[in-house]
């Protein structure tokens, strides 16, 4: 007997989400977490304290892609990123904490997108994504020695938006990328690890970062995306898993790196991402019917995006940014 596919059902009236609620979701953003919304004493905003800086980066760059970053207040969030700065350059998730490599790049992020990368200990920034770089070529994510791919990302995202890649061994950090990929031309968090779709972008992103996307093989990893794409139109992260908003992302982003976004049925995928907005409260979850979040409402966004929904700007598929933000940086990314 075949067995069925893990999937979710797409209802064939949407109602209000058959359109994208680019307004809504703005306003959802504009008072998560706000004081004056009295959201701050959320409990779901309360535990994500580990993860706040990310957090700041989700809704401002999505709310940058909807046209209404002037809604955000650019004084408190830098003040914010200052506090955050570490004596050893990196940045942590929120004071108090320990500074981290995923932290540390969301914050340039952000100020990159304020063109405020001033306020930043730019030279303390750098030392410390330098010192996180191993001799195999890959990266700790901070002082204590986890090792994962994603921070190879990271470490080069960082320094290319400083544009201080001089300062790391880009070379080291792409062979080590390499030695992550797969036969199905996937990448895992290290060599010897199964595909994940999470991973395949951070590692394409990786030697996109470096100009090396050269060294890999566009067709089979093509086919193990594209293949991520199930019945309902909505794409997950490994083979037999649930789809999910964020893996539009994921893959979308992958497959537009190596010029193969052309692979997948884009109408089918834009109905899924749109039947995973909340009609009433604005923002997207990652399936149909769930509770919505900053970091899903970033991904469809920037997933609607690449399918080339105008309403919205264009994003890079390497750094998930704004183009014309990067434009103004003078940070160019060469990609088919």
């Amino acid at each position: 007997m075949a067995k069925a596919v893990n999937d979710v059902t797409i209802p064939d009236d949407l109602g209000l989400r058959e359109k994208f609620l680019l307004d809504k979701h703005a306003d959802y953003l504009a008072t998560y977490g706000s004081s004056e919304a009295g959201s701050e004493h959320d409990y779901d905003y309360c535990v994500t304290e580990f993860l706040r800086m990310s957090g700041v980066y989700w809704g401002l760059t999505c709310m940058s892609l909807l046209g209404q970053l002037d809604r955000m207040n650019r004084d408190d969030v830098l003040a914010f990123i200052r506090k955050c700065q570490c004596p050893s350059g990196g940045v942590c998730a929120s004071p108090g904490h320990d500074p981290h490599l995923l932290y540390t790049l969301s914050a340039i992020q952000v100020c990159v997108l304020y063109d405020a990368v001033s306020e930043l200990d730019v030279d303390g920034m750098v030392q410390f994504v330098a010192s996180l770089q191993r001799d195999d070529g890959s990266f700790s994510g901070d002082e204590w020695g986890e090792v994962d791919s994603r921070f190879s990302f990271c470490a080069l995202a960082c320094v290319t938006l400083l544009h201080r890649q001089e300062a790391i061994d880009v070379r080291g950090a792409a062979d080590f990328v390499v030695r992550c990929m797969n036969f199905d031309g996937g990448f895992g968090v290290v060599p010897g690890s199964e595909s994940h779709s999470g991973q395949v972008f951070c590692c394409v992103g990786a030697l996109a970062l470096a100009n090396q996307l050269d060294r890999i093989d566009a067709d089979t990893l093509g086919w193990w995306l594209c293949e991520r794409q199930l019945p309902s139109g909505g794409l997950n992260g490994r083979p037999e898993k649930l789809p999910d908003v964020c893996y539009s992302w994921w893959v979308l982003s992958s497959l537009a790196m190596i010029g193969r976004l052309h692979w997948i049925d884009k109408s089918k995928l834009r109905r899924y991402i749109l039947a995973c907005q909340d009609d009433e409260t604005g923002g997207f979850a990652d399936r149909p019917g769930n509770v919505v979040d900053p970091f899903h409402t970033l991904f469809g966004v920037a997933s609607l995006s690449l399918l080339g929904d105008t309403t919205v700007g264009k994003v890079n598929p390497a750094l998930c940014m704004p183009q014309s933000v990067l434009n103004k940086a003078n940070i160019f990314i060469p990609l088919p």
